[in-house]
Order: structure tokens, then sequence, then C-alpha cells
């Protein structure tokens, strides 16, 4: 009795796990985020990274939103989301440092750091 008990602990635990990565990468995960329409780009001081920004249209009743994505220029990896608002239809990118970078007012340590409306208060 208690083996079937585990058992049965571990498989509804293991199947709450995969429908919470599920709704995690449904909903959240920042590589799944529409490519959209080119609407500018900026090169960092030292010439590290290149930060594109695209505005995509969700349609007919939903805001435009900006999506900016990190270039690794000197590295072979492959460019990273590191920015998704929404209701924005234009995109101001400012370099602050070499590693620091400014869109739209909101400030982003490169590369780890990333700003999704999504995931703030």
């Amino acid at each position: 009795m208690k083996t079937a008990l585990k058992i049965g602990s571990i498989i509804f635990l293991l199947a709450v796990a995969c429908m919470g990565y599920g709704i995690y990468w449904a909903f959240f995960d920042m590589k799944r985020l529409p490519e959209g329409e080119f609407l500018t780009e900026s090169i960092s001081p030292n010439g590290t990274y290149t930060v594109r920004a695209y505005i995509t249209n969700g349609g007919a009743t939903v805001a435009y939103s900006v999506r900016g994505e990190l270039v690794f220029n000197d590295e072979n990896k492959k460019a990273k989301n590191i920015y998704w608002n929404y209701r924005e239809d234009s995109a101001t990118v400012n370099w602050i440092d070499d590693d620091t970078v400014n869109i739209n007012g909101h400030v982003l340590n490169m590369p780890s750091e990333i700003y999704d409306f999504r995931n703030t208060d």
C-alpha cells in the first residue's frame, strides 16, 4: 500500500511540474516572442553588442509591442531577446556605457538583464 502511495505521489508531482513548465513555456518564455518588423538598431560603444528593436502587431484588438534583441558581435552566440514591452510603437536605444543600455527608459546591464512587462509589478 505504501509503495502504491509513493508511486502515485511521484506521478502526481511530475504531472504538476510538467504542467507548470508548459504554462511558463507557452506564456512567459522570452524565446517564443513574435519576430516583428525592424525599427532600429544601436551598437555598443566598444562594438561588443548590437541591440535591434522590432515592432510587433498583435492583431486588431491588441496594441503594438516592442521587442529588443541582443546580438553578440564578436562571438558565435545566438541573438537573445532582452526587451519586451506592451503598448509601445517606437524604440529609443541609447548606450550608457559598454555594457549598459537604455531602451525606452528601461536600463539594462548586458548581457544578463532583461525587461519583460509580463514580469513586472
